[in-house]
């Protein structure tokens, strides 16, 4: 087996020598990622989708088994709390999540039962999530498990625009089309085998920053990078794949119609493209500068094998699409060209006329 250089949290694998092989062997399907930092937790009982969709924000009434989706969870003014990916497998909803995020979402869910027939459970310790691109025609490297005789697949939704939801984004040709992402769920017993597979070359795997790396050329925000304690989905896009604009009321939906009908979302998410000749790559948090004045916040960064070094960021909504950006690296300015993803004009798509403030109207004299 390669040998891997382990990511900050020290569970999974940054690397494993070469990250723009592997970033290539994953664009082509060929490698899995190692996400086992992930959490998993379950909710079950015939009430269990009935019960979600009433408290997050995409439609999960008619999931069928199989399907996948993707929920948000909100604050009562519509900031995000959690994230979750969903498969229902006909007996179990399962919801896959950022690994410090399983706990307190589990400990949450549990509290809001109330006469509701279903049960929840932080079931992280016995299930591990594995990644891989995967077009619809092809078998997945790794088998996932089926304990309820459904293979436990999400499919990442972000490929297209879901029903009920809207994108921001003008681009005709979105990224998106060409992240394919699927994780899958094994039982955490069985990493030891495909670790095994690994080292006998029968099974090839790519660290975590190539998936990164594919991920932020797809614009795809993810929970645990894009999103801090003042986020609504419009910022980032994620009306496109997360939220249902049709269905009932849910915690935060007040928020989620009257920004997109009527107002704008305060910050918007960007790509920067970086100057590469510096070598240095922002961390997350690092500023976004214009003329010496913070604008906004880079939430990821990578080396794209084709791109080269990208960032995702976090900007004012009122800042010029033209303007020529710096980013703060160790006290070095470094070049960034934004990208636009969400506009200065994303939402109040009801086309509703503004009136004047009070006193503004001028009186003819």
């Amino acid at each position: 087996m390669p040998a891997a250089v382990a990511g900050a949290n020290g569970i999974v694998a940054d690397h494993y020598g070469d990250p723009v092989a592997e970033q290539r062997m994953l664009a082509a399907g060929r490698a899995i990622v190692d996400l086992s930092d992930r959490g998993v937790v379950t909710v079950t009982g015939p009430d269990r989708l009935t019960w979600l969709d009433s408290l997050t924000s995409q439609s999960l009434t008619s999931l069928a088994p199989g399907q996948s989706a993707e929920t948000l969870l909100l604050d009562p003014n519509g900031r995000l709390e959690h994230a979750m990916h969903v498969i229902d497998d006909g007996e179990v909803a399962w919801l896959l999540v950022d690994g410090a995020a399983a706990p307190a979402l589990a400990a949450w869910l549990d509290r809001m039962r109330f006469m509701m027939r279903v049960e929840v459970a932080d079931v992280s310790p016995q299930w591990a999530t594995l990644a891989q691109l995967l077009p619809l025609d092809a078998e997945p490297l790794v088998a996932p498990a089926a304990p309820n005789g459904q293979p436990l697949l999400w499919r990442d939704p972000w490929v297209s625009v879901q029903s009920g939801g809207w994108q921001y984004a003008a681009e005709s040709e979105h990224p998106a089309a060409q992240f394919d992402v699927v994780e899958l769920l094994v039982e955490r017993a069985r990493l030891a085998e495909i670790a095994d597979a690994v080292r006998a070359a029968a099974l090839a795997v790519a660290g975590a920053l190539a998936l990164e790396a594919l991920r932020i050329a797809a614009w795809r925000p993810r929970f645990g990078t894009e999103v801090d304690d003042r986020t609504i989905p419009h910022e980032l896009d994620w009306l496109r794949s997360a939220v249902h604009l049709a269905k009932g009321c849910y915690r935060g939906q007040e928020t989620v119609a009257k920004v997109h009908n009527l107002g704008h979302p305060p910050r918007r998410l960007v790509m920067l493209h970086l100057d590469g000749s510096d070598a240095l790559l922002p961390g997350h948090g690092a500023p976004v500068m214009l003329e010496g004045a913070a604008v906004g916040v880079v939430t990821s960064s990578a080396r794209h094998h084709e791109l080269g070094p990208i960032a995702l960021a976090v900007v004012k909504r009122s800042l010029d699409p033209s303007a020529a950006l710096t980013v703060e690296v160790d006290g070095v300015p470094i070049a960034a060209a934004q990208q636009v993803i969400v506009p200065p004009d994303a939402g109040a798509t009801a086309g509703v006329p503004r009136l004047p403030r009070l006193g503004a109207v001028t009186r003819p004299s």
